[in-house]
């Protein structure tokens, strides 16, 4: 546990990407199987444990420290793992177990023992074990290394052997604490199978399509398509039960059994996860009403009706049709479509224009028929991982802005531990302020510094890590849209809302009153 433990510690004060690399390159190469294995998972999010609640965390706490330090500390530093990481007693424990003992040991435990089970590590462990302990157990691993990250160190390590990209190709179907992956990284074995197998490939992404570039936008290079206000998934059926998944990877097929009950052919699809009413596709709110639920019941599963939209087939009968250009893939896909006729399924249709302009007025339109904007795809591209500059481009539809009050803010986590960066806005009803949304995104860090001294010399009551404030600063808000919603106190619920501009010329008075807001989403 020590070496994972100072890992964690350099990655969060590494802030630059090739210090990063390195880190990982050595602890890959230095550490035992399964060690590594498990670090590997627990970095890129893919390790599974039993998480402690925070309630779980402070009774542990007040076992061993005062409570009136915990809470001033708590108050101070902003990170309940990192307070009780530096609180609690050292001993001569002698250090924790390694890694995967560790891990293991928390996978097997029952949830009545995991007190004693993880007093007993703590008392054993330094700080830094401790907090890299209680990050893991809470969730709250974030050391600025993402997924693809990750991958570019093994393919360091693998010193020629594996690519990235080869990497990602059957990194899906590894779980940890992947040791067929790294003996095919050391050379020790040949690469895991992985074609044929239902599992994710990872999806082709779009660029967002600036003003700039509108000129290389021309029918004779070009595809267009509607953008639809879904979430992308992927739909892989093969030798194994067909299996959907999010963009990120997330199986989410027990949520969706009404779509994979359709599935009865050898293909991996690419779509738009949809909420379909007779003819009519529903909002975006509709379908939130069915994700993340493990086990619908039949109710609502008539209410919410869940179908697929098709962008694109990746493989069919175990042919890997990603190196097609996407004309040719749109073909195989409307013929495969054709002779399988998938029920829960359709094909998203391809748009004609006759030049930019047409183009731009279809974009323009787009709010009105509740259409998310245009994806524009080369007709001459292939499927490749990840953003390839001028091959798709989306163009999303125009935020709508308002402005809204500074309400409440709460504390944000990792390296915004001490900061309050968690904001809730609302907006004028009958004089009184009514909360539409929460945001903490959009601002820059000098504007977070800003906002953080601003709320606590304006706070006026304390619940918890949130602080309620004067109702005096305005915020400008941008969002992609709006839907009523009956678990929100003014009815409506706003969709990725963001920080726009801080408005610290503007008076409250004159921020935005609710109707306003019913208006933009009538």
């Amino acid at each position: 546990m020590k070496a994972f433990a100072a890992l964690l510690e350099r990655l969060t004060f590494s802030p630059g990407r090739t210090a990063k690399i390195a880190l990982l390159r050595q602890y890959f190469a230095h550490q035992p199987d399964p060690d590594r294995g498990y670090g590997l998972a627990a970095i890129t999010g893919t390790l599974a444990l039993r998480t402690a609640r925070p309630a779980l965390l402070r009774e542990l706490a007040a076992e061993r420290s005062d409570a009136t330090l915990f809470a001033w500390s708590y108050d101070y530093v902003g990170d309940l793992a990192e307070t009780v990481a530096l609180l609690w007693p050292d001993s001569a424990g002698g250090g924790m177990p390694g890694l995967a003992a560790v891990v293991e040991a928390l996978q097997q435990t029952a949830k009545p023992a995991l007190p004693a089970l993880l007093a007993g590590l703590l008392d054993a462990g330094d700080a830094s074990e401790r907090l890299a302990l209680l990050k893991l157990i809470t969730g709250g691993l974030r050391v600025g290394v993402s997924a693809r990250l990750a991958k570019v160190a093994l393919a360091a390590l693998a010193e020629g052997r594996a690519s990235v990209d080869a990497i990602d190709e059957v990194w899906h179907a590894q779980r940890p604490p992947y040791g067929a992956l790294f003996a095919w990284i050391e050379g020790r074995a040949p690469p895991p199978e992985a074609s044929g197998a239902a599992h994710f490939r990872p999806p082709m992404l779009a660029h967002p399509l600036s003003a700039a570039e509108h000129g290389a936008i021309t029918p004779a290079l070009y595809r267009a398509e509607w953008k639809w206000d879904g979430i992308r998934v992927q739909i892989a059926a093969a030798s194994a039960p067909a299996r959907l998944f999010s963009r990120g990877a997330e199986d989410i097929s027990a949520a969706f059994p009404d779509v994979l009950a359709a599935v009865d052919f050898n293909a991996v699809l690419d779509g738009e996860l949809l909420i379909r009413h007779g003819e009519r596709i529903a909002s975006f709110a509709d379908l939130q009403q069915r994700l993340n639920r493990k086990a619908p019941g039949a109710k609502l599963l008539a209410q919410y009706p869940a179908m697929v939209r098709l962008y694109d087939i990746l493989f069919e009968a175990g042919e890997d049709l990603r190196p097609l250009p996407f004309d040719a893939r749109r073909a195989r896909l409307e013929a495969w479509f054709a002779r399988i006729a998938p029920a829960r399924m359709d094909l998203s249709p391809l748009v004609p224009f006759a030049d930019f302009a047409a183009l731009a007025a279809l974009h323009a339109a787009a709010r009105a028929e509740a259409i998310e904007g245009l994806m524009l795809k080369r007709r001459d591209s292939a499927y490749l991982a990840g953003r390839v500059r001028g091959a798709w481009w989306k163009w999303k539809r125009d935020p709508l802005r308002i402005d809204a009050v500074l309400m409440y803010a709460q504390r944000g986590h990792g390296r915004r531990g001490s900061f309050y960066s968690d904001y809730t806005f609302g907006l004028w009803r009958e004089g009184v302020l009514v909360p539409v949304g929460k945001a903490y995104a959009g601002y820059t860090d000098a504007e977070l510094l800003l906002l953080d001294r601003w709320i606590r010399a304006h706070t006026t009551a304390r619940f918890g890590p949130v602080r309620e404030v004067a109702p005096a600063l305005v915020l400008e808000i941008a969002f992609d849209g709006a839907q009523r919603s009956s678990r929100h106190k003014s009815g409506v619920a706003l969709r990725f809302p963001r920080i726009a501009r801080l408005r610290m010329d503007k008076p409250a008075e004159e921020a935005d009153h609710l109707e306003v807001l019913l208006r933009l989403l009538a």
